[in-house]
């Protein structure tokens, strides 16, 4: 149509010159969507072929190294090894333990006096009986002469009242006495004997009361410090005493065990069997003493699951201390010619305890073992090796079944490339 057409509504031509329309709505989210799509195709194809160059790259890897093992000679591992031997091996306990004297008794007066001597210094090591204070004796030798005094007095009267009955005895016989009379004195016989009974026993009180103004140990141990000196006044009974005497010789050591030990020991104590004691300083390297396990506690602590037993020691060179810290060591029995191997020898693996056996043509291959009692430095095996046979101890973390081994003392083997550079160096030696 015409552009100059004047009819209303007439439509004007568009040119290609002519502007474009915005698009639409719909248009913009179909142009997003395909965008975005063609942008995953391409990661894609990214990764695809990066993959495939990294699969390719370790196939020809592989290849290659294939080829240099091939062409060279096998890389062998260096080991360390021990022989299966014979031993005898002691089945142990141990423990950490406190020293606790056997006995410790605070001494305290059972009379009442002012001390007049001291007889001990402190620290010093004193003997079952041995006087070790005085209390003031005067005031108990007066009492035991009153004691005696009224013995004496009550004896006599006694003596005159039994002369007394047997007179009136004979005069019952001659009906010359009422017999109320002779009964009467009767009683007062009988009276007067239970009388000097009672002064008997003032007696021995008052010798018993003069006896305790000499202090005596009752223990042989070590005197402590000193708690009183002399003149001080001192009640019988006194909380604080005079000193402490500790019994160092002999000395037990109290300590701890699991509960699941106390069998095995229960049952060697049932055997009648003497159980070895090593009392051991807190490095465990130095021997305090030896001595014999005791006995066990008769019930176990349900906090801690343990029981607590106890060991005495003679304690000869007084190297153990009440309060101390020592390291138990019980040998519960022992294990004779047991087949023994280095702890390092075991590996542990998914079907168990395992060792590597070495071979004669030095490779070795994996022997499974059942493990028994285990020291310091050897480890008992029940089944699987016998004596002699050598097993891997060091670098057995690198190996695999049928792997080739070297030790120590094997030279190294020769490549070839060094080989072939010294023999070509030689002979050209000796072509010039």
């Amino acid at each position: 149509m015409d552009r100059d057409d004047p009819r209303p509504g007439a439509r004007e031509d568009i040119g290609p010159t002519a502007q474009a329309r915005p698009l639409s709505r719909r248009a913009r989210t179909l142009s997003w969507i395909v965008g975005v799509l063609a942008i995953g195709a391409l990661v894609a194809l990214a990764v695809l072929l990066s993959q495939g160059s990294d699969t390719a790259g370790k196939q020809g890897g592989g290849r290659s190294g294939g080829g240099g093992r091939r062409g060279g000679m096998a890389q062998t591992t260096t080991v360390g090894t021990a022989k299966a031997t014979l031993a005898d091996l002691p089945v142990q306990v141990e423990a950490l333990g406190t020293v606790t004297p056997a006995a410790t008794v605070t001494v305290r007066p059972q009379v009442s006096g002012t001390i007049v001597q001291l007889l001990y210094r402190e620290g010093q090591l004193v003997r079952r009986g041995q006087p070790l204070a005085v209390i003031d004796p005067r005031p108990y030798q007066a009492a035991l002469l009153q004691a005696r005094g009224a013995l004496t007095r009550d004896q006599a009267q006694l003596e005159n009242a039994r002369l007394q009955l047997n007179r009136y005895n004979t005069l019952l016989t001659q009906d010359s006495i009422a017999r109320q009379d002779r009964d009467t004195q009767a009683a007062l016989v009988h009276q007067l004997e239970g009388t000097v009974l009672a002064d008997r026993g003032a007696v021995q009180q008052a010798q018993i009361n003069l006896g305790y103004t000499r202090i005596v140990s009752p223990v042989s141990g070590r005197a402590g410090l000193k708690v009183v000196d002399i003149g001080n006044y001192i009640g019988a009974g006194d909380t604080n005493g005079i000193v402490v005497v500790t019994t160092l010789q002999p000395i037990d050591v109290e300590f701890a065990i699991p509960q699941q030990q106390a069998p095995e020991i229960q049952k060697r104590i049932a055997e009648g069997a003497q159980i070895p004691a090593v009392a051991l300083d807190s490095t465990r390297t130095k021997t305090l003493d030896t001595g014999n396990f005791s006995t066990l506690d008769n019930r176990v602590d349900t906090s801690t699951g343990t029981i607590k037993g106890k060991a005495r020691f003679a304690n000869a060179g007084f190297q153990l201390y009440p309060s101390q810290f020592v390291n138990v060591r019980l040998t519960v029995e022992t294990v004779a010619k047991a087949v023994t191997v280095p702890p390092a020898a075991i590996q542990s693996g998914p079907n168990g305890p395992f060792v590597w056996l070495l071979r004669p043509d030095r490779t070795v291959t994996e022997r499974k073992v059942k493990p028994g009692v285990a020291v310091a430095d050897k480890t008992q095996i029940t089944d699987g090796l016998a004596i002699g046979d050598t097993v891997v101890t060091d670098g057995a973390d690198r190996l695999n079944e049928g792997a080739k081994v070297a030790l120590p003392g094997d030279a190294p083997p020769a490549r070839d490339g060094q080989g072939g550079g010294q023999r070509r160096h030689r002979s050209g030696g000796q072509g010039g």
